[in-house]
């Protein structure tokens, strides 16, 4: 009777210890004594049964159903983000579920920066592996997409952003570009649309003049002046004649701007065509937009560099032909003085 007894006693301590065992292993032993790193990919719209499946098919848990409790219990079965996520096999299974409940997806980051055009930003995309040059080639000119997108303009050009991104991996180019091109809308002052209304003037329209704006201004507190510059000419029906623009589609900005250059008769080079070119030539920033939205208040027509970043203004084409003169010759002095000091 005593045996008894005394069996039954081990029996109702052994069950609990057995099933507090059972738990630890489960969430604490690891499938393998190795170290590799994985990637995982929860799709998109994959709900949160079916990410622990893929954790057990992966082989970073056993019992799917402790986990599937254990999420119920947490209410982490509604919190689960589409992505790819990075495991080591030697993880616990508790360590691999918190991975998973973090939402830690893995994620590519690129900077475009003000003035960058499509060749930088298809380089930038493709380096970072957010999408090959061949995508982005494929949807910068693409018809439907900018149709859909509301983009009356030859490309993608001026709409896509010029900031820091971090895409999740996997994302598709689709769905990367559409992104951009909502931020860069997302950043439009508030007034644009009845700003550019007043000036007459279109989206694209405005858009293709602050990235002209952005592509000559080096100094932020110019970018007024140099809007108004091409304000007044676009009035007066004078070509606008920007430089960068004599480039665009035939060289990399970081390349000098020759005479040759400036007589090449494209779509885009405003020495030869009049108005606005069909759509802009880089990524403008905020401050260009605000700039174009709201030229200056002056009577200029011209301006010319000072070599330092700066631009020196005129008015009349006298004026104007002063300035250059007087740029040229501090460049020669310039010059003299460096070769005299290295003589």
């Amino acid at each position: 009777m005593r045996y008894h007894l005394n069996h039954n006693k081990l029996i109702l301590f052994a069950i609990p210890l057995l099933f507090v065992v059972y738990i630890a292993v489960q969430l604490f032993v690891s499938l393998h004594i190795n170290n590799l790193r994985i990637e995982v990919q929860i799709p998109e719209g994959a709900n949160y049964k079916q990410a622990v499946a893929i954790l057990a098919e992966n082989e970073l848990i056993r019992d799917k159903n402790l986990f599937l409790a254990i999420g119920r219990l947490m209410n982490a079965d509604k919190k689960i983000k589409a992505g790819y996520y990075t495991f080591f096999h030697r993880m616990s299974p508790l360590k691999a579920f918190r991975t998973l409940l973090s939402g830690k997806i893995i994620e590519h980051t690129v900077t475009i920066v003000e003035g960058d055009s499509l060749y930088e930003i298809s380089r930038k995309l493709s380096d970072t592996g957010i999408m090959s040059n061949e995508s982005f080639n494929n949807l910068k000119n693409d018809q439907s997409l900018l149709q859909d997108l509301d983009i009356d303009a030859p490309s993608l050009e001026g709409y896509l952003a010029p900031q820091t991104y971090n895409f999740p991996k996997g994302a598709t180019p689709s769905a990367v570009i559409r992104f951009m091109v909502n931020t860069q809308r997302s950043s439009y002052p508030a007034d644009f649309e009845q700003k550019a209304d007043k000036l007459n003037m279109s989206e694209n329209e405005i858009i293709t003049l602050a990235s002209i704006i952005e592509r000559e201004a080096v100094v932020n507190e110019e970018r007024p002046l140099i809007s108004a510059v091409f304000h007044n000419r676009l009035k007066k029906g004078m070509p606008l004649q920007a430089d960068p623009t004599a480039i665009y589609g035939v060289k990399n900005y970081s390349q000098k701007i020759t005479r040759e250059d400036l007589k090449r008769k494209t779509l885009y080079n405003t020495y030869v065509i009049k108005g606005l070119p069909p759509g802009a030539i880089a990524s403008p920033g905020r401050r260009s937009i605000e700039a174009a939205l709201n030229p200056a208040k002056a009577n200029h027509y011209y301006f010319v560099s000072n070599g330092d970043g700066t631009h020196k203004f005129s008015t009349t084409l006298s004026e104007h032909n002063e300035a250059v003169r007087s740029y040229i010759d501090s460049r020669s002095n310039s010059a003299q003085q460096t070769k005299d000091t290295k003589g």
